[in-house]
């Protein structure tokens, strides 16, 4: 079985997301400029035509912002699933 953790930590959270081939995203035009949907655009995903790529930074603003933790599945790059989900802290 896989373990799944929870973390705040942004080295951590990048280093997953790199592994699993994955960018920082956001849902674009969701109404107000405070209104942010953070994603993660990984290749051979679903595509979401309103999904917009952006930096590590903005990313990392908005999830700090909106008090967010990343769960994920704590698997290998090619195993199977990048499960993972944004929660609050």
């Amino acid at each position: 079985m896989t373990d799944t953790r929870t973390t705040t930590d942004h080295t951590e959270i990048r280093r997953w997301v790199d592994r699993h081939d994955g960018a920082p995203a956001r849902v674009g035009n969701v109404g107000s400029p405070e209104t942010v949907l953070l994603r993660l655009d990984f290749a051979g995903g679903a595509s979401e035509e309103a999904l917009e790529r952006i930096s590590w930074d903005d990313w990392f603003s908005a999830f700090d912002r909106f008090a967010l933790a990343f769960r994920y599945r704590d698997t290998d790059a090619g195993e199977d699933g990048a499960y993972f989900e944004l929660v609050p802290r």
